[in-house]
């Protein structure tokens, strides 16, 4: 080693050996700086659509068929093809020009976000109000819900099958309902001086939903009278049809700009909607590949991804089963196995960017950060790394020069300090086929907050990189 090495040759060889993360603002020209804020605009508009599950479910359909993609339970012709499942999962697929034993590229997200979930027996009264019960959903901070208006949206199944679409909260002269808190000055010994964790509980998360009564001081329980009277007079709902019905609570409003610069998006549901908006884009844009391009957007995982839609559930293989079958080939068990086991995936899911007031959680050599790109995340899981599929170093050479050729910017990160927490993707439901899978997504400030924030330029540069990988052999 040369001890006395020039400072210009020292500069040179720092610029050789040291890899600087690139913030995206520094490296984008003013063209596609352009394409960041219309792209954004579109996305604000996809995250007001799709608060719930099947709300996306119903966006996705509908861009997909304006995109050319057709329903594969028709029997039509064709190279584009979608399948949805029970209203909560909906796969897209771009048949490739290899067939598909030699595999697919995957990229799977997931459209449920945390939320408040209504119980089946939701209205009563307490001290002359009428209130909703509610179950909260995936991991929240409880308090952050309250004190805040609130939306209803949801599903329900009446008596005689018909079905009832809710969404009130929404439009500028709905009504909102809100989670009522505790004043300060009498909040010490029941919140202030306890753990957060026991100061707020999951039975007091009960939505106002009314104080009008029903009747004269005669009628019992007239102010749960009145909101169900209200239901049977608008929706033609009865109490027991509020049994078999998915009914979400969720932040009412629109999705935001932050900043006086507007380069953030401030919004509920963005983990994972962000991942779901630019694979659907990505998946739009992709004309017929070498390798089949397929798009999973799957429920359930803020709860583990157990269900019949799930990641653990058999809709991937269901899926491409019927590929394998609308493109002439056998459906068997040995081709599914081939199929997936040769293909190659990305686990499209947010991660936690570094927060600047809360550095002491992060290792902060290893963390994401606002405006730096899409986030590889080469595993997730939690202490010695359990619970994460850890993706190998090989298919982290492919995907770092697919995004390098393709002028990705991209970024490695992970979930905190090894011994302050972690979380977990459905990476390891796909690994389970013996496919490479590596989670990648946009990293968010105030993630699982009811108002998560991430960068313009970070959404753009997570559907570039998907487009990327959609194209590539």
């Amino acid at each position: 080693m040369k001890k006395n090495m020039s400072k210009k040759k020292v500069e040179e060889l720092r610029k050789r050996l040291v890899r600087k993360p690139q913030l995206v603002w520094d490296v984008a020209k003013p063209a596609e700086k352009k394409k960041v804020f219309e792209f954004a605009e579109r996305y604000k508009g996809f995250l007001d659509a799709a608060k719930t599950e099947r709300e996306a479910v119903r966006e996705i359909e509908g861009f997909a068929k304006k995109k050319g993609f057709k329903d594969i339970t028709k029997g039509d012709r064709g190279n584009k093809f979608y399948k949805i499942n029970k209203n909560k999962n909906i796969a897209l697929a771009v048949l490739g020009k290899r067939p598909l034993v030699a595999g697919l590229n995957l990229i799977a997200s997931h459209i449920d976000s945390p939320r408040l979930d209504l119980k089946q027996n939701p209205v009563y009264e307490e001290v002359d109000l009428a209130f909703l019960k509610t179950h909260y959903y995936g991991g929240i901070k409880k308090y952050q819900w309250l004190a805040r208006p609130l939306a209803i949206h949801g599903t329900v199944l009446k008596k005689d099958g018909s079905s009832v679409n809710l969404e009130i909260g929404e439009a500028d002269d709905d009504p909102v309902f809100t989670i009522a808190d505790l004043l300060p000055h009498l909040a010490r010994k029941v919140q202030t001086d306890k753990k957060v964790s026991d100061a707020f509980a999951g039975e007091k998360l009960n939505v106002l939903a009314g104080s009008l009564p029903l009747g004269d001081e005669e009628t019992k329980e007239r102010f749960k009278l009145a909101v169900l009277e209200y239901l049977f007079s608008t929706y033609g709902l009865i109490e027991e049809d509020l049994i078999s019905a998915e009914i979400e609570i969720v932040p009412a409003g629109r999705a935001r700009d932050v900043g006086w610069d507007r380069s953030l998006v401030g919004a509920y549901g963005q983990d994972d909607r962000v991942c779901t908006y630019a694979a659907l884009e990505a998946a739009g844009e992709t004309k017929p590949p070498q390798t089949t391009a397929l798009a999973l957007f799957m429920d359930k995982e803020e709860v583990g991804s157990d269900g019949s839609t799930g990641a653990k559930s058999r809709f991937l293989e269901d899926f491409v089963a019927d590929l394998l079958e609308t493109t002439g080939q056998e459906a068997s068990a040995k081709a599914l196995r081939s199929c997936l086991m040769a293909s190659k995936a990305l686990s499209a899911d947010v991660n936690g960017a570094l927060d600047p007031d809360y550095q002491e959680v992060h290792e902060k050599r290893n963390a994401a950060r606002i405006g730096y790109g899409v986030c590889i995340t080469k595993f997730t899981g939690s202490g010695g790394k359990y619970g994460s599929s850890d993706a190998n170093a090989e298919y982290l050479a492919q995907i770092r020069k697919l995004f390098n050729e393709n002028g990705v910017v991209w970024q490695t990160g992970e979930l905190g300090k090894v011994d302050e927490g972690g979380g977990g993707t459905i990476a390891k439901f796909l690994a389970i086929y013996g496919m490479e899978v590596l989670d990648c997504g946009t990293p968010l400030l105030s993630m699982h907050s009811p108002f998560e924030i991430a960068s313009k330029a970070d959404i753009y540069m997570t559907y570039k990189g998907y487009r990327a990988f959609f194209g590539s052999k």
